[in-house]
């Protein structure tokens, strides 16, 4: 009988194979955002909707929320892009790609000091840091949709007002248009959005364990919901970040995990990962009045397993995703990451 091939480590799992490295969990990663993409669209609403993305990742999510139907508001934070050395199965670093179109090659370059989007619609700058903001705008105007044809493209820095009219008049359009409005600011805590002002939430790509202070970021999300809007959110498991820190030999620290209300894992590379088990996360959500419709693991099946099912019959990647799909809830705490979805239910 072959041996079977060894299990990959849990810190390569947070990125995909390096150019030059072969097929290695190429085709986990195929697995794993086809499962996404049909994840996403059984949750979308039915009718056609006005959607806040802040899943970042280079605005996977909010293509296909706008192709479904949607006015999506996409929002783009560059403090949060240049912190993560990687996106999860894109095979490249946030430091290399371009955000919004205008930050490339991990920039630092600012029009002021304030952080992107402090600004509720309606405020005004002085005219020489309103220029450079207009400039920028422009430059992050080359992103999906409309964006390049000025109002939200104009998404830089001070940009609240410029998405405040781009919202308006996307509610008096005709619903059902397509239509991707790029925000660059800050995603955990959406100065620039009123409050009930939005249908639906998408916050995937593991980006709220990557909000260190996911309470407030959660908040946030609860404000710009209007009564009945949901959320489907993504986050790191503790079943990972257990993993990660014997991978590293932390015994120590696994030890004080049953008694910690916060759990913060380093991956080796020094950057943090916020975990959670299932019932961490809904209490995180209810707590901000939101009512918690289901958690399950994002997948169930293991790299190894779907590597081995693909490299014998390719074919068979629809079927791994229907089986996914259908799966009886079982163990909330399995897998590398949990999928929640829940409703605002306060007015």
């Amino acid at each position: 009988m072959p041996a079977r091939p060894p299990e990959p480590t849990i810190a390569s799992l947070r990125d995909a194979p390096a150019e030059g490295a072969g097929d290695t969990l190429a085709r986990y990663w195929t697995f794993y955002w086809a499962v996404a993409d049909a994840q996403l669209a059984r949750w979308l609403p039915r009718r056609p909707s006005r959607v806040l993305d802040i899943s970042g990742g280079g605005g996977r999510s909010a293509r296909r929320t706008a192709a479904a139907g949607h006015t999506v508001i996409e929002v783009r934070d560059p403090m949060l892009e240049r912190r993560a050395p990687g996106r999860l199965g894109d095979g490249k670093s946030a430091k290399g790609r371009p955000v919004g179109g205008g930050l490339e090659n991990g920039s630092t370059e600012r029009q002021s000091t304030e952080r992107p989007g402090t600004e509720r619609p309606g405020t005004e700058r002085p005219g020489t840091e309103r220029q450079s903001t207009e400039r920028q705008g422009a430059e992050n105007g080359g992103g999906d949709g409309d964006a390049g044809q000025g109002g939200a493209g104009q998404g830089g820095t001070g940009n609240g007002r410029a998405a405040g009219e781009r919202m308006g008049d996307a509610g008096r359009r005709e619903r059902g248009a397509r239509e991707t409005i790029p925000v660059v600011g800050d995603s955990s805590a959406l100065p620039f959005l009123g409050d009930a002002c939005v249908d639906a939430v998408v916050a995937d790509d593991r980006v709220l364990s990557r909000h260190l202070a996911t309470e407030s970021t959660v908040g946030e999300i609860a404000r710009v919901l209007r009564p009945g809007g949901r959320v489907l959110l993504c986050v790191d498991s503790l079943t990972l970040g257990l993993a990660l820190l014997a991978e590293q030999n932390y015994w120590a620290h696994l030890s004080d995990v049953p008694s910690a209300e916060v759990v913060l894992v380093p991956w080796p590379d020094g950057t943090i990962t916020r975990c959670f088990w299932a019932e961490q996360l809904r209490e995180l959500l209810t707590d901000v009045g939101l009512e918690v419709e289901w958690i399950r693991p994002r997948t169930a099946l293991s790299p190894s397993t779907v590597e081995h099912v693909l490299a014998d019959s390719p074919d068979a990647l629809a079927r791994l995703v229907r089986t996914e799909l259908n799966a009886v809830p079982g163990d909330e705490s399995l897998g590398m990451h949990l999928l929640a979805s829940a409703r605002r239910v306060s007015p």
